[in-house]
């Protein structure tokens, strides 16, 4: 695909300076790019390797354009306009209305107009697939599930029995919906299973990444509500709750019965302990274990940052003499009459 800086400019409402007939033909970094690409300055600190790109124009907010060399459309919101324009570029293939000959799909399953159904698929009874949605190869979708409109499954996923997906959802390949959660009751030494008997209810516009879980409930429906993005190898336990447009970065595992709130960002490797709840517009930054509640807005942290090796070690020694010397330190206190 090509785009001229003119059709650009005008599609983004961006200011151009250069000549508006130089094609583009591809996105690419500052230090790889080639004639035909255009690239995004994201940090004032990263213009000076504006000097020694191939690039055909960049896009940057105006307070970088000072003496630049290229053409350059002008944009507050650098990142934001990337995500604009990319969607310009995608290479990802769109796929044709087809039902390939071995993919198995019941009678009773209602099957939208242009849905796509890839080789070795399967469509249980009574499950729903909304008009444009795509089922990939080797993607199972379970009795009674529904899949909304201009959705696209990735290979390979599995949606279980009373999963519910919204429209223009993305399910990324591994992705497994609609397991049971971990409900097990203790008994005389051994553990009784507690059937989880509730679904999975998925809004409209979510993204779910590659090797994803997400448990079913027991007693209610385990909720992703609209606008959510979750990357890769995430677990979300059974019966929790995420607000929407809320953000989980790769590896957070969330335990059951959790309601976190919308807008939210949890950084990458976070662990959320059961039966909490997160207000509206907390961010919590990587490797944090969250273990209480959260009722005031803002960023969260915990943890050590990283140390040198030698330094690290010292510090635990210390901390484990910390209940010792607290304990002496109120004995003092105590003989001060502090």
């Amino acid at each position: 695909m090509k785009l001229s800086l003119g059709e650009i400019a005008d599609r983004f409402d961006l200011s151009l300076k250069g000549d508006p007939a130089i094609e583009i033909s591809n996105l690419a970094s500052i230090d790889q790019a080639v004639h035909g690409d255009l690239v995004f300055l994201f940090n004032s600190s990263h213009r000076k390797h504006l000097t020694d790109t191939k690039a055909s124009a960049v896009v940057m907010r105006e307070i970088d354009c000072t003496d630049c060399q290229i053409p350059y459309l002008i944009s507050e919101r650098p990142r934001l306009t990337w995500a604009n324009v990319a969607k310009l570029f995608d290479p990802l293939p769109m796929q044709a209305a087809t039902r390939h000959p071995s993919a198995i799909v019941s009678d009773q399953a209602i099957i939208g107009a242009g849905v796509s159904m890839g080789p070795h698929s399967v469509i249980s009874a009574g499950a729903v697939i909304g008009d444009g949605s795509t089922i990939g190869a080797g993607s199972f979708v379970g009795e009674g599930s529904k899949i909304g409109e201009h959705c696209r499954v990735f290979p390979n996923v599995t949606l279980y029995h009373m999963v519910c997906l919204g429209d223009r959802v993305t399910i990324h390949s591994g992705a497994v919906i609609g397991a049971d959660g971990f409900g097990f009751e203790p008994n005389k030494g051994a553990f009784v299973k507690i059937p989880q008997i509730r679904g999975v209810v998925i809004g409209d516009d979510v993204e779910i990444g590659a090797g994803t879980t997400i448990d079913r409930g027991a007693l209610c429906d385990t909720v992703v509500e609209d606008g959510v993005k979750i990357d890769n190898q995430v677990q979300i336990g059974h019966a929790t709750r995420i607000g929407g447009d809320t953000i989980i970065s790769g590896c957070t595992a969330i335990a059951g019965s959790t309601r976190i709130g919308r807008n939210c960002w949890i950084g990458g490797a976070v662990g959320i302990i059961d039966n909490i709840e997160i207000t509206d517009q907390v961010e919590v930054t990587a490797m944090s274990l969250v273990t209480q509640s959260i009722t005031v807005r803002g960023r969260y942290s915990s943890g050590t940052g990283l140390m040198r090796g030698r330094d690290w070690k010292r510090n635990i020694a210390a901390f484990k003499r910390l209940s010792n010397l607290f304990k002496r330190v109120r004995k003092l206190e105590s003989e001060r009459g502090d």
